[in-house]
C-alpha cells in the first residue's frame, strides 16, 4: 500500500524549483539595485558637470552634495554622452530645419555651452590665464582663482568655440548629419574621461578649490573611467565609421591628456579644477580633428 503524500512535503522537483525561484529572484533584486545606483551616480555626475534640472531620489539624500570623485568616476563618460547627445540632437534638429552646416553647429556647440554652464569653458580661461601668464607656480595658481578674464584666457576660449564649431561643420560636410552628430556623443563623453585621469596622473597643486575638493579618483575608479569611455567610443564609432576611426578617437585624448600633464606638472607641479577642465576641452577637440584626419569607411 503505497503511503498518502503529506500536503506539508515538498517533492524534490519543487523543492529545486522553489530553489530556483528564490535564486532568480534575488539576482533580480541586485540587478535593480545595481541599476538603481548606476541611476544615482549618473544622476550625481550631470549634477556636477551640467545645468541640467535633476531632483534628488527618494533614496539619495545627499544628492546635492560634493560628490564622491571615487564613486562616480566611471558614470563621468555616461554624463559626457548625455551632455554630447544634447548637441547632437540640436545639430541634427538644426539640420532638419534647413539650416546650413555651419549654424547647424555653432546652435549645437551654444547648446553645450549651456547646458554645462560653460563649466570646462570657464576653466580653460582660467587655465589659459595662469599657465600663460604667471611668472611662478605662486603666480600663476593666484591667476586661475581670479574671476576675471584676461588676454590668454579670451584668445584660448575663441580659439577652442572656432575650432569646435569649424570641426563639427567640417564632419557634417564630410560625413553627414547623423554620423557627425555620433562624433560629437562620443568625443564629449571621452574628453570626460581625459580630466577624470589628469586628476589621477597629477597632485593637487593646492589644497583647496575644485580640484582638491573632489579628490584623486583611485587607480580602480580611473580605470573603470578610461573602461567605459572606451566602450562607448568603440560602441559609437565602430559601426559607422570602422576600427581605424574609432582607434584615433581613442588615441586623441590620451594625447590630449599627456600634453596636459606635461604642461601643468611643468608649471604648477601639479593639477586644478580648471587644468582638467581645460583639459577636456582639448581633449574634445583633438577628438574632433583625430575623427575627420582618420575618417573611415
Amino acid at each position: 500500500m503505497i503511503p498518502p503524500l503529506d500536503p506539508g512535503r515538498k517533492t524534490g522537483s519543487q523543492g529545486r524549483a522553489a530553489g530556483s525561484i528564490r535564486r532568480a529572484t534575488a539576482t533580480a533584486s541586485r540587478n535593480a539595485m545595481q541599476l538603481d545606483r548606476i541611476g544615482q551616480d549618473l544622476a550625481a555626475a550631470l549634477r556636477f558637470y551640467s545645468r541640467l534640472p535633476l531632483p534628488a531620489g527618494r533614496d539619495d539624500p545627499d544628492a546635492f552634495a560634493m560628490p564622491s570623485l571615487d564613486r562616480i568616476a566611471y558614470a563621468i563618460p555616461l554624463a559626457g554622452a548625455v551632455i554630447g547627445l544634447i548637441g547632437a540632437l540640436v545639430l541634427v534638429g538644426a539640420m532638419a530645419l534647413k539650416l546650413p552646416a555651419f549654424l547647424a553647429s555653432v546652435l549645437a556647440v551654444t547648446a553645450l555651452v549651456l547646458a554645462t554652464g560653460a563649466f570646462h569653458e570657464d576653466g580653460l580661461a582660467d587655465a589659459a590665464d595662469g599657465l600663460g601668464g604667471g611668472r611662478d607656480k605662486a603666480q600663476r595658481l593666484a591667476i586661475m582663482r581670479d574671476s576675471r578674464i584676461g588676454t590668454y584666457g579670451g584668445c584660448a576660449l575663441v580659439l577652442a568655440l572656432l575650432l569646435r564649431v569649424a570641426a563639427l561643420e567640417a564632419l557634417v560636410t564630410s560625413a553627414g548629419m547623423l554620423r557627425a552628430a555620433l562624433v560629437l556623443v562620443a568625443a564629449e563623453a571621452a574628453s570626460r574621461a581625459a580630466g577624470v585621469l589628469l586628476l589621477l596622473a597629477l597632485p593637487p597643486a593646492r589644497t583647496d578649490g575644485a580640484g582638491a575638493s573632489l579628490g584623486r579618483p583611485s587607480e580602480t575608479a580611473g580605470l573603470a573611467c578610461g573602461l567605459v569611455a572606451a566602450l562607448l567610443v568603440a560602441v559609437i564609432l565602430v559601426p559607422g565609421f570602422g576600427i581605424s576611426t574609432a582607434f584615433a578617437g581613442l588615441i586623441a585624448p590620451l594625447v590630449a591628456l599627456v600634453a596636459m600633464m606635461r604642461l601643468s606638472g611643468r608649471l604648477i607641479g601639479g593639477q586644478t579644477g580648471d587644468v582638467a577642465g581645460a583639459t577636456q576641452q582639448v581633449a574634445v577637440i583633438v577628438f574632433l580633428l583625430g575623427v575627420l584626419i582618420f575618417p573611415g569607411r
